[in-house]
Formats: structure tokens, sequence, C-alpha cells
């Protein structure tokens, strides 16, 4: 698919991967390049990736496995040396191999959310929030977004109140990885980490979490890079996304250029956030059920499988098998008939 490069990731560093700061302009919070060999199931390839990241904005990474996503996010939190590679983060220079320089993990004002949760079992859920905490001694370089929220402020935001001290054993898979969020937003970091936070909970665990993602971005106004193969969470959560293959970036841009259709310019405000800009996409209906005062839709949209709650009076016209239109916005899904 072709697309154009949106504002934030145009003004990309030279490739010899030096500071990119003598550049016209002004300069994006994130700035980003790495050059790495992989070793893929399909042999060696070079990660070669470049992109900008403007402050406050969620970035998602799409693309099949092995083309280096978890990889990128690696060496953004200094887990993964590269051959080459730059990243300055507001002004703080992070890495930069031509002047051998590498700023550690710790010293990084980031937030991680793995796949697994990474959890402590030892711990209660407070004390995994309380642990997180910036500490003087390991304490980033990087300035915070702002001051730290509280505890108790944590908990309640995650509604984790009634589990504080519970351990991790006695929680579900969604209560576990809202402690893995309330847990990376703890010292308010500069950059928050994603990776694939919601691919091992269910359809209607996965659409909760994204509201609390959501709570999260709107509360704190984080910077963030998600990577998801999920493309309805990408289109609800994601300012702007790449998509990657091989290594490299095939496509970047705004999610409703890049993976789907948008409303038409002249509709939309200029000062509108693109993850509050609709986008539609079709989809084909799967199976209706009757919940106690309304109708759940199973629909295949974009690869994947969504539940969406509509009224009596609007499942009444559908039917299995026909093909609607999903329209996304900043809330939530909404569908239509096709003509």
């Amino acid at each position: 698919m072709e697309s154009q490069p949106s504002p934030n990731t145009s003004r990309q560093p030279d490739h010899g991967l030096a500071d990119p700061g003598a550049l016209p302009g002004p300069r994006p919070f994130l700035e980003f390049a790495a050059k790495k060999l992989l070793y893929t199931a399909q042999g060696k390839e070079w990660l070669d990736i470049r992109f900008q990241l403007e402050k406050g904005q969620t970035l998602a990474i799409y693309g099949p496995s092995g083309a280096g996503k978890t990889t990128l996010l690696r060496i953004l939190a200094g887990l993964t040396e590269v051959s080459k590679g730059f990243i300055r983060l507001g002004d703080e220079t992070w890495l930069d191999t031509a002047n051998r320089k590498c700023q550690p993990t710790r010293r990084r004002a980031i937030g991680f959310v793995f796949q697994d949760f990474a959890l402590f079992p030892n711990l209660t859920v407070r004390k995994q929030l309380e642990y997180a905490l910036p500490q003087s001694t390991y304490a980033p370089t990087t300035t915070p977004a702002a001051a730290p929220p509280s505890i108790d402020e944590l908990l309640s935001l995650m509604e984790l109140e009634a589990l504080q001290h519970h351990h991790p054993a006695l929680l579900s898979g969604g209560q576990q990885q809202r402690v893995a969020l309330a847990r990376a937003i703890a010292r308010r970091p500069s950059l928050l980490l994603l990776d694939e936070p919601l691919s091992a909970l269910d359809d209607e665990m996965r659409n909760k979490l994204q509201e609390y993602i959501g709570k999260i971005q709107h509360r704190y106004h984080l910077t963030t890079i998600l990577v998801s193969h999920h493309l309805p969470e990408i289109l609800r959560l994601a300012d702007t996304a790449i998509t990657l293959k091989h290594g490299r970036i095939e496509t970047q841009g705004a999610p409703a250029t890049v993976f789907g259709k948008t409303v038409p310019a002249t509709s939309v405000s200029p000062t509108q956030s693109v993850s509050t800009i609709p986008i539609s996409l079709s989809a084909t209906i799967l199976d209706i059920a009757q919940e106690d005062n309304h109708y759940l839709i199973t629909v295949r949209c974009a690869g994947s499988i969504l539940d969406i709650p509509v009224a009596p009076e609007q499942a009444a016209p559908l039917a299995i098998g026909q093909t609607i239109t999903i329209t996304f916005n900043a809330s939530s899904p909404t569908l239509s008939q096709q003509p």
C-alpha cells in the first residue's frame, strides 16, 4: 500500500546515524535511527530504521513476525546493541554510536510493558507499584514528563484498589496486565513502550484494556510506542503508524492512510488529533447473539475478530454473512450497513 509520510516522520536524520541536530526546522521529541543484523527464520536480514515522533503522540509498529518490531523497542530501552545508531529523547542523547555514547537502561526514563507481564511473583499489587517508583540511586537523567502519580492514584485509575494486597498468582490475565500497565507509568516515564501488551487476552478483555490504555494516554499525555498485530487496536489508540517488512519501514503515516480510508479532509478540524478522526473499514458479520438488553455482533474486520454491542433496533436489519462498515473513533467502534 502506498502512503505519504506523516509530518512527524518526514524529517529523518542522516543515515550516517550521527547527531541530526544540525538539520533545519524544529527538533522532534524523539529521533531514532538504528542499524542491526537480525537472524530470522528466512536467514540474515538488516534492521535499518529511522523515524521521529512528537511529544505526547502514540506510534504503532505493525508487521509480520521477524520484521524487527520487538528489537526496535529493545534498542530504545537499551537492552539490545546495534551496529550503528542514534537516539535522542528531548534534550537527552541516549545512543550515539558515532561518538561511542550509550545511556544504560536504568538512566532512560522509560516504562516497558512486556507480552508476558513480567510481574514479581513474591510482591503484592501495591508492592509492585512501590518498587517501580523513582529511586535516587537509579534515577534516569532524562527529566520525567511530570511528577510521578501516587500509588493510590494508579490503583484508582486502573481499578485495582480491591486487589492491591493480592499476589500475581491470584489475579486473572487482564488484572495482571492492568498491574503491568500501572507499574510502567509509576515513574511517569518520558517514553512508554508497549510490546503487544494485549495479545494474550480474549477480545472482550482486550477491548477493556484498550480503554485503560486510552485512560493513561488521556490522563498523562505520555509519548508511546505500541507494537501490535491487531489493526482495530492500532486504529483506536495510535496517532501515527509504521509498517515493517524485512527490517525496513514499508509504509508510514496516519493509521487511516496506512490501513484504511478516512473521512474527507474538509470535515476534519485542523486542530483535531489524528486518533480522533473516524476511520471506516469493511467487516463481515459472523454471529449475532442476544444479551440482556442488547445484541452482540461478532464481525471479522481487518483480519481480526471483534464483538460489538448494539441496540436491538440496530441489530434487527442485520444478518450473518452480511458485509457492513465499522467506524472506529476515539470512544468505541460503531457499525452501519453498506448500500
